[in-house]
């Protein structure tokens, strides 16, 4: 796919910068926070999913999963 979007021009200085100090193409550096933008919102929306069935089984918190886990 290829997409075209409008950035303002702050957002396009600090993604030029970042091109220049990581010496990547801007396309790389966008497709790979694209990447990790849809990996946290599966997690979220997967996390909202299971809530209820961890909810029930008295995992309200972290450390109730990590002691479950562990």
């Amino acid at each position: 796919i290829t997409l075209t979007i409008r950035l303002p021009q702050k957002l396009k200085d600090d993604l030029q910068r970042l091109r220049e100090e990581q010496n990547k193409p801007v396309s790389d550096i966008v497709r790979e926070s694209i990447r990790r933008y849809v990996a946290v919102e599966k997690f979220v929306l997967y996390g909202k999913k299971v809530l209820p069935f961890a909810e029930a089984q008295g995992l309200l918190t972290d450390e109730d999963v990590l002691k479950t886990i562990s």
